[in-house]
């Protein structure tokens, strides 16, 4: 179904507004100008650069600067327009902006053709955020890891220090590793463990992705504590919960590094072409895709870059094809080809093709090099997926 060609078009020049500037807004937006160049595209975001946050626990080796993609460029460049805002949208605004054919935003009224939610999903934190030694994903957003960590232990130079990370899911393990590795390099003679609420790492993989990491973890003396819940962390210690005895305990440590997942927010639920249901009907002119959006489908709707990219591929080929004739639409049925974690600058764990297949070491990286390399080239205005 992707390589339908296009349908007739009724008009010219469509006016499409995309909500959001992640890996699904960015992927509708290059769709749309690849196949139709002449469409005015309003981007909003409320910031000013598109973060790359698959690569972010990099920052440990390369600056966060590599990973920022400037929304001005991508005016320049596209001939689009970003509006540097924030939208939140219920189901009523959302039925307004249907029979409107319009956005209100503060005092503006932006009219459309079509609108894409691309919004995202917030990241969860706990505790007290605002203590200087406790970090979560965000806090890596605004400024390299290694700046963050060094300047941390440079000035708390205390004996027997600890760093404690929470959160044994893909993100929280690549942080893991690559703060590990950082320590090494760096020759900080400090403690390094893991809490996590479940009974092995990586528990949304196959068995063999937590076995790995786990084995690595031990190569490396990293302390492992499973089904353990975070409680919160003071000035030199943390506190904790045992899952199963409820038993509350505390370890010595410095700092706290908070990677819980992402938040459960506002989401869209859609058809299997991607446009919004509202009360059981189709909001014909307004699409969602990325980890806002849940499709009605046989698809992959899990919350990774790859499902977002494919669903902001589609929602932009559904535009043109509605906005054409006869309008047929195409279904959502992408499934993931495959996925790998991270483990460290030199080592990886994934899948590929089948969960079974489970690859490690060299192999796995060069994988998952290959996949981000295809989104970079997708931001120039390359396309390289098939499907």
């Amino acid at each position: 179904m992707a390589f339908l060609p296009f349908n007739i078009t009724k008009q010219k020049k469509l006016r499409v507004i995309i909500v959001g500037g992640g890996y699904a807004g960015l992927a509708a937006l290059t769709n749309l100008l690849q196949f139709a160049p002449d469409t005015d595209i309003t981007l909003i975001d409320p910031r000013t650069q598109h973060l790359k946050i698959t690569h972010l626990h990099e920052t440990f080796r390369y600056p966060l600067t590599d990973l920022l993609f400037s929304f001005g460029d991508l005016e320049i460049r596209y001939g689009c327009r970003h509006v540097l805002a924030s939208v939140d949208l219920d189901q009523n605004t959302l039925q307004d902006c249907q029979d409107s054919k319009q956005l209100i935003l503060d005092d503006a009224v932006l009219n459309f053709d079509y609108m894409i939610i691309a919004s995202g999903c917030e990241n969860s934190a706990s505790g007290l955020m605002d203590s200087k030694n406790v970090l979560s994903l965000s806090d890596f957003t605004a400024a390299n890891g290694s700046d963050l960590l060094g300047n941390f232990l440079d000035q708390n130079n205390v004996p027997n220090q600890a760093i404690s990370v929470v959160g044994g899911g893909a993100t929280g393990i690549q942080f893991l590793f690559e703060i590990k590795q950082f320590l090494m390099r760096k020759k900080y003679k400090i403690k390094l463990r893991l809490i996590h609420s479940g009974g092995r790492v990586l528990e949304q993989f196959p068995d063999g992705f937590g076995t790995y990491a786990e084995s690595r973890m031990r190569d490396l003396e990293i302390a492992f504590y499973p089904d353990t819940y975070y409680s919160y962390q003071d000035s030199d210690k943390i506190f904790l919960t045992e899952k199963i005895t409820k038993k509350q305990f505390e370890l010595p440590s410095s700092m706290a590094i908070l990677f819980l997942g992402k938040k459960q927010q506002k989401t869209y639920t859609a058809n299997a072409f991607g446009q919004i249901i509202i009360n059981r009907k189709p909001l014909q002119n307004i699409f969602t895709a990325g980890d806002c959006s849940y499709y009605q489908s046989p698809g992959s709707n899990t919350r990774t870059a790859q499902s977002a990219v494919r669903k902001g591929k589609l929602v932009a080929r559904n535009i043109l094809r509605h906005s054409g004739f006869p309008g047929l639409l195409e279904p959502y049925i992408h499934h993931e080809l495959g996925y790998v974690v991270s483990i460290g600058a030199a080592d990886a764990v994934g899948w590929l093709v089948s969960e079974g297949n489970i690859i490690t070491g060299i192999p796995a990286l060069t994988i998952k090099e290959l996949v981000e390399a295809q989104y970079d080239l997708l931001l120039a205005g390359i396309d390289t997926y098939l499907v």
